[in-house]
């Protein structure tokens, strides 16, 4: 196989991958019911020789593209999936750009369009391959990444197994818009995302007035401890080098200063990097709380979320996947990370069941500089060159691995 023709198919493909790019960006939907992305996806898959699935509970796609080298009719033929998410986020757009959000407080603020444009068009040239494929390629188009719900529900619903048996390797792709080196690849091999949990905490006091009191219980100040304490928490019964984040990016109390309210409330974000340290979290949080509470007189109730797990890619598969980098786009375009990221994925939830890696992109906007917008921001920008490039990665991987797998 030839990754020149690759790159070259791929970019006669980029007025297209652009075109759709654009349309899924002007009219993003949110969450498990994205019903005018997924018919997008759809039409742009009409005409290729795909098997489709569509989802049950939540608004997916899955295809499956049957190789023909080899014996089609072998029952031990390998499969690799890839995945792209298609959801976007509750933000007004303020990017300016000409192909913006046309829907209110809807924004693609996470690069998802692109990850759906470029796994259309690794479908388109996977096709025209098909007699270079000594096996099938799972095609996963996934709502609700944004909740960490739809990896999982689509698992649930066979995703996994759409080809006829599991999937033999499993890969993924997410742009970023800030980095400032655009175009460049960046893999990790084992731990590479945290897991996401979250705590919602309402303190139960007696109100009263302001100026007494001693004839309440006031659950402001107790709140505040709880909130320091789980800082204090985190330094002192957790290993630095298996760190824990907790961020608390909500605080409600109270409608008046001179008016002690009846209840308090916070929420937080958690972010654990092992299995261990999510556990211990899970019960070294109602611990302190319950224990500051009763402390001071006062009652607690607390809802403890648990969301996505930790990231964690294969270390075969990862190397694997920086090889054909390398020989798509040079060793220079490529970059191992010394660390986890900090946010979450339920790609996880793949890469739990099926051995695989998770490759990042910088999608910069050429000129952007140190300061442009990251990820999840309203401002947030992503160059449409790398559109060639995750579009070929994609192609790249299966084809590549396919032949691994038969050769095996």
């Amino acid at each position: 196989m030839s990754v020149a023709r690759i790159l070259e198919d791929a970019r006669e493909l980029h007025g297209d991958i652009v075109q759709l790019r654009h349309d899924l960006h002007r009219h993003p939907e949110l969450g498990l019911e994205l019903p005018r992305t997924q018919e997008k996806v759809l039409a742009a898959l009409s005409d290729l020789p795909l098997e489709i699935t569509l989802g049950k509970g939540l608004t997916s796609v899955g295809a499956v593209l049957r190789g023909t080298a080899g014996d089609p009719s072998a029952v031990d033929r390998p499969t690799v999936l890839l995945r792209a998410d298609m959801d976007a986020l509750p933000l007004q757009e303020e990017t300016g750009v000409d192909f913006a959000s046309e829907t209110p407080n809807r924004m693609h603020a996470c690069g998802h369009d692109l990850h759906t444009s470029m796994l259309v068009g690794a479908a388109r040239l996977l096709a025209e391959r098909r007699h270079q494929l000594a096996g099938d390629v799972v095609l996963m188009f996934q709502p609700a990444e944004e909740q960490l719900a739809g990896a999982p529900m689509m698992i649930e619903e066979g995703i996994l197994e759409l080809s006829g048996r599991q999937a033999d390797a499993a890969y993924g792709l997410h742009v970023f818009s800030a980095g400032g080196n655009t175009g460049r690849f960046e893999t990790k091999a084992g731990v590479m995302m945290s897991a996401a949990d979250a705590v919602f905490v309402k303190v139960i006091g007696r109100g009263g007035h302001g100026s007494a009191p001693h004839q309440a219980k006031d659950p402001v100040p107790v709140m505040a401890e709880m909130i320091l304490g789980l800082q204090h928490m985190v330094t002192r019964q957790f290993n630095a080098h298996d760190p824990v984040v907790v961020s608390v990016g909500m605080v409600k109390a109270g409608e008046a200063i001179n008016v002690i309210p009846d209840t308090a409330e916070f929420g937080a974000s958690l972010r654990m990097y092992s299995d261990e340290a999510r556990t211990k979290m899970q019960s070294a949080i109602p611990r302190l709380l319950k224990g500051i509470a009763s402390a001071h007189g006062l009652d607690v109730d607390i809802n403890y979320h648990v969301g996505g797990r930790v990231t964690v890619t294969d270390a075969a598969h990862t190397a694997f996947a920086a090889e054909q980098i390398h020989e798509l786009f040079g060793a220079e375009r490529h970059h191992s990370l010394p660390a986890p990221l900090g946010g979450s994925e339920d790609f996880a939830d793949v890469l739990a069941r099926v051995p695989g890696s998770f490759i990042c992109l910088d999608a910069t906007p050429l000129g952007g500089g140190p300061d442009a917008a990251f990820n999840h921001s309203p401002r947030a920008t992503f160059d449409d060159s790398v559109l060639v490039d995750g579009t070929a990665l994609y192609t790249q991987l299966a084809l590549a691995r396919l032949a691994q797998l038969a050769a095996a």
